[in-house]
C-alpha cells in the first residue's frame, strides 16, 4: 500500500487533518486493546495474543504520533527556525522501534506454541471479536488513506502501517483461530502468530527507512525535482536552474536552487524575475519553503546543470515522502 500522492493544501488544513486522524486513532487503538483483551480471556488464542500485542503497541505509537504532529506543526522559534516538522520523521522511527519489538515478541511466542500446542477455546466468541476488529482497523486505515491524500505526513503514514498490518494479522489470526478450535489443529494458531511477526518485521523494515532518509534529508523524488526545475524554467528570462536542493522537514518540502539570469538586469527586475518562479513552484507545492538566488549568467561557480527532463505527469502536492517505504503494505 503505497503513499497517495498528496493533493494541494494549504499548511493548516493538512495540520488540522493530521491532528483529527491521530485523535481517531488513539480512539480506535483503545476500542480494540478491549476487544481483544476479551477475545483472549475467552480462547487462549496465541495469534490473538499477538494481534494484542501489537495493539498495544499500536496505542503506545498512536500517542507517539498523536503528540509529534501536534509538535512538528508548531512555528518555528528562535532555536529552530526552519519548524518542527522533523518531529513526525522522528516518531515513524519510534513507531518503527516498536514494531520490531512486536514482532519479536509475537515470533518468540509462536514458537514456544508450536513445541508446547495449546487447546483454543471459545472458537466463535473469539472468532466473532476479530471480524470486528477487522472491520473497525479498516475503517481507520481507509480514514487515515483519506488524511494522507491531503497531507502527505510521514507520522501518519507511520501510524497507518501499523494498522494496514494489522489488518493484516488479523485476517491471518482469523484464519488461526477456526484451524484451532474447528479444525483440531492448534499448531496451524500458532503458525498464524509467526506469520504475523514475519509481516511486522518486514514492515518496520521499510518505515526504518522512510524514517531515516527523512531525517538525513534524502532529496524528494526525481519527478518532483523535475518538476520544479521545468515550473522555474518556464520564463525565457531564467537560462539555467544548478545547485537544487530538495529535502523534507514534516510536510513542508524545503527547497533551495540557483538560477542564472541575464547579467545586465537591474535588481529590482531580476528580484520580479525569482519572485515570479518561486510563485510558479508554489501553484504546484503550495506548502514548499523556496529559497532562490540568482546568479549573473555565465558568472556562477561551475555546477552540473539540471536540464527541464520533466516527467510525464509532474506530481502536484503540498509534501512529498520520499521513495515509498518496502514492506507489506507498499
Amino acid at each position: 500500500m503505497t503513499t497517495p500522492a498528496p493533493a494541494p493544501a494549504s499548511l493548516d488544513d493538512a495540520h488540522l487533518a493530521t491532528r483529527r486522524i491521530t485523535r481517531l486513532s488513539v480512539g480506535v487503538a483503545v476500542a480494540l486493546i478491549a476487544m481483544k483483551a476479551f477475545a483472549l480471556g475467552a480462547s487462549g488464542s496465541v495469534s490473538i495474543l499477538a494481534t494484542l500485542a501489537d495493539s498495544v503497541l499500536d496505542m503506545a505509537a498512536s500517542l507517539t504520533t498523536f503528540f509529534a504532529v501536534r509538535w512538528a506543526a508548531a512555528p518555528a522559534d528562535e532555536n529552530h527556525r526552519y519548524g518542527h516538522g522533523k518531529g513526525e520523521a522522528l516518531s515513524a522511527l519510534v513507531q518503527a522501534g516498536l514494531v520490531f519489538a512486536s514482532a519479536l515478541f509475537i515470533a518468540w511466542e509462536g514458537v514456544q506454541r508450536i513445541f508446547d500446542p495449546r487447546p483454543v477455546t471459545a472458537g466463535l466468541w473469539a472468532s466473532g471479536i476479530v471480524v470486528a476488529t477487522i472491520v473497525i482497523t479498516a475503517w481507520l486505515v481507509w480514514m487515515q488513506t483519506q488524511t494522507l491524500k491531503k497531507t502527505g505526513s510521514v507520522a501518519v503514514a507511520g501510524d497507518r502501517a501499523h494498522y494496514a498490518a494489522d489488518l493484516a494479522a488479523n485476517v491471518v489470526v482469523l484464519i488461526g483461530v477456526i484451524s484451532g478450535a474447528f479444525l483440531g489443529a492448534p499448531g496451524l494458531d500458532a503458525a498464524a502468530g509467526i506469520v504475523v511477526a514475519v509481516w511486522l518485521f518486514w514492515g518496520a523494515t521499510g518505515m526504518l527507512k522512510a524514517a531515516a532518509d527523512h531525517l538525513l534529508d534524502r532529496a524528494v523524488p526525481e519527478a518532483d525535482r523535475a518538476a520544479i526545475t521545468k515550473a522555474v524554467l518556464a520564463d525565457p528570462q531564467v537560462f539555467g536552474v544548478h545547485q537544487l536542493r530538495t529535502r523534507m522537514s514534516g510536510q513542508v518540502m524545503m527547497i533551495q536552487m540557483h538560477v542564472d539570469l541575464d547579467a545586465h538586469q537591474t535588481l529590482d527586475a531580476a528580484h520580479a524575475i525569482v519572485v515570479a518562479a518561486e510563485n510558479r513552484v508554489l501553484a504546484q507545492y503550495p506548502a514548499a519553503d523556496i529559497l532562490i538566488h540568482a546568479d549573473p549568467r555565465g558568472q556562477a561557480r561551475p555546477q552540473p546543470a539540471i536540464t527541464a527532463a520533466a516527467p510525464a505527469e509532474p506530481q502536484a502536492a503540498p509534501a512529498s515522502t520520499g521513495p515509498a517505504p518496502k514492506g507489506p503494505w507498499s
